[in-house]
C-alpha cells in the first residue's frame, strides 16, 4: 500500500500543485472583482451627479468649455452607444429631448442631428463624465469642513510650490482647478439679473457669522425655483477671489446640482 502511495504521487503531484496554484488565482481574481465592486458602489453615488436636480446653469459658461475642450467626441460616443442600442426594424430614439425614428436610418446623420442641437442640458452630464475621468474636480464639503484628497487635489496642490500653505491645510483661493463644493446654500438677494447664495464653512448657529462661500448666479439660469430657507447642493464651478475682510470666498458657478 505504501508503494501505491508513493508511484501515486510521484505521478500526481505536479498535476495537484497545478491545481493548487489555479484555485489561488481564482480566488484572488475573485477577491479583486469585489473589493473593485464595493468601491465602485460606495463611490457612484458622489461621483455622477447627472442623477441628480439639474438646478443651476450658466448656458454660456458650460457651452463655451465644451465647444472649446472637445467634448464633442465624447457626447458622439454616448449618442451612438443610445442609437445603436435600438435593434428592432426601426431607429426610435429619444436622447438629449429630440426624437427620431425612420426605418433603418444611418446612425450616423441621427448623431449629426443630435450634436447640431446640442444644449447645456444636454452636454452637462457629459462634461461632468470626463472632468471627473481627468481628476480635475476638487471636492470640498463645507458641511464637515474636508476636501477629498484626490488625484485632482494633489496637482493643484503641487502647482502652488511655495505658497506658504502648510502640508495639512488647503486654503480654496490657492485651487485653479474646478471645485464641487457641497453646502447646505441660502438665498441672500435676487434681482432679474443675478441671485446671490451664501454657504457657510461648519454648521454654525449663525450662517451669517464666520467665513462663506458666496455663489453669483444669473437669474435666467436658474432652472428651478430657489428654496425660501437653506437647501443642500452641489456647486461646479471656480475660485474667484477670498474676501478676508467679509470672510466670504466668491465662486463663479457653471453649474448647481441638487
Amino acid at each position: 500500500m505504501a508503494v501505491f502511495t508513493e508511484e501515486w504521487w510521484s505521478v500526481w503531484w505536479p498535476w495537484m500543485l497545478l491545481w493548487l496554484a489555479t484555485a489561488i488565482v481564482a480566488v484572488v481574481l475573485l477577491l479583486s472583482v469585489t473589493l473593485a465592486w464595493f468601491t465602485r458602489g460606495r463611490r457612484g453615488p458622489d461621483r455622477n451627479l447627472t442623477f441628480s436636480i439639474c438646478f443651476y446653469l450658466h448656458d454660456r459658461s458650460v457651452m463655451d468649455h465644451y465647444q472649446m475642450r472637445g467634448y464633442a467626441a465624447a457626447l458622439r460616443k454616448e449618442v451612438e452607444q443610445r442609437t445603436s442600442d435600438a435593434t428592432d426594424g426601426s431607429i426610435r430614439a429619444k436622447v438629449f429631448g429630440v426624437s427620431a425614428g425612420a426605418g433603418r436610418k444611418d446612425n450616423s446623420e441621427i448623431v449629426s442631428r443630435y450634436l447640431e442641437v446640442a444644449e447645456p442640458i444636454s452636454v452637462i452630464g457629459v462634461i461632468m463624465d470626463v472632468l471627473e475621468a481627468k481628476d480635475v474636480i476638487v471636492h470640498v464639503d463645507l458641511v464637515n469642513q474636508s476636501v477629498r484628497r484626490n488625484a485632482a487635489l494633489t496637482n493643484a496642490l503641487a502647482t502652488l510650490g511655495g505658497s506658504g500653505s502648510s502640508p495639512g491645510a488647503v486654503r480654496l483661493r490657492d485651487i485653479e482647478d474646478f471645485v464641487l463644493i457641497r453646502g447646505r446654500f441660502r438665498k441672500i438677494s435676487e434681482s432679474p439679473d443675478s441671485t446671490v447664495l451664501l454657504a457657510p464653512y461648519g454648521d454654525p448657529d449663525d450662517p451669517a457669522q464666520g467665513p462663506r462661500v458666496r455663489v453669483t448666479c444669473a437669474t435666467e439660469g436658474l432652472r428651478n425655483e430657489v428654496p425660501g430657507g437653506a437647501f443642500s447642493a452641489r456647486c461646479l464651478g471656480k475660485v474667484q477671489d477670498w474676501n478676508a475682510r467679509e470672510a466670504i470666498l466668491e465662486v463663479q458657478a457653471m453649474a448647481i446640482f441638487r
